[in-house]
């Protein structure tokens, strides 16, 4: 249920605080103030690594839902607003696709005044995630082109581990990428450098395609009211597993009903699954293909 077309919506013209060091008020901001008239607001120096980096220095404690929740209240607090945002990305194996790598991209919502928390979450193929070890750039031919190097940057440290000093992060430019090639594989047990894609928001194009596809989820969740108490947020917060199998009606693991909800009051209601799919194939079915 979505607001009157006469109504504004409660977050018209509000000022959102966005946690993040990384320009992603450049990608999540158009969206949510298309959907809800949600400003953003970043914060000054707010520090978000402290919550985990991607290059190893710092570990990420919690799920990547409460390190978002935790972040976008650290964003709300040091701007001094009610309203607060954050993301948090994962990134590794593809759970379905073999030898597909992922992005899992989650991005938390918190309204403090109106007790609201909505996380809404993609995975996505669609992501550039690799990482090799080499000596010299000529190594790196066939890595260029999974990372998609120089467009999108690079991350280098010698490859027996981080080291003080030498971890060099957002490498667009060759001859940035040759010198640290050179100090991290001299520095390495094996002579080798690590080399990874760099996935920070303002490094990673194609990630960032995939943050304007999750803001762009949430942002038609907030537009939609809950149809007994009226609160923004109102959608998929569960699923229940066992759609039956084409051959032998058996239950698979897939989901076959999706529960749509409040993030304020108990309001629940149940829908069939929203791709129209209405059984299972006989090959991911455990009697059929045991």
């Amino acid at each position: 249920m979505s607001g009157g077309h006469n109504t504004p919506h409660p977050y018209q013209g509000r000022k959102v605080a966005l946690a993040t060091k990384h320009q992603k008020e450049q990608v999540l901001g158009p969206p949510l103030r298309a959907a809800v008239g949600l400003e953003m607001c970043v914060p000054d120096d707010l520090d978000t690594d402290l919550l985990g980096t991607f290059s190893g220095e710092v570990d990420r404690h919690g799920t990547p839902r409460e390190v978002a929740l935790r972040k976008a209240r650290l964003g709300m607090n040091a701007a001094g607003l009610t309203l607060g945002l954050a993301s948090e990305g994962s990134f590794g194996p593809h759970p379905q696709l073999l030898l597909v790598p992922a992005d899992h991209e989650l991005l938390a919502f918190v309204d403090d005044e109106g007790g609201i928390e909505v996380v809404e979450q993609i995975l996505s193929s669609k992501t550039n995630f690799a990482h090799d070890a080499a000596k010299t750039v000529d190594d790196l031919k066939e890595f260029f082109v999974r990372a998609r190097f120089p467009s999108h940057g690079l991350i280098v440290r010698p490859n027996s581990g981080l080291q003080p000093g030498l971890l060099f992060k957002g490498i667009t430019k060759f001859d940035a990428l040759k010198e640290a090639l050179e100090q991290c594989a001299s520095a390495s047990a094996d002579g080798l450098a690590h080399v990874e894609t760099d996935m920070r928001a303002h490094m990673n194009p194609t990630r960032r395609q995939v943050l304007r596809e999750v803001a762009t989820g949430l942002g038609r969740r907030l537009a939609t009211l809950c149809p007994e108490c009226g609160a923004p947020g109102w959608g998929l917060v569960d699923v229940v597993r066992g759609l039956p199998c084409e051959w032998c009606g058996g239950e698979t693991d897939f989901v076959c009903t999706e529960i749509h909800g409040c993030p304020r009051c108990k309001n629940r209601e149940s829908y069939p699954r929203s791709d129209g799919l209405r059984v299972a194939s006989p090959g991911n079915c455990p009697w059929c293909n045991p």
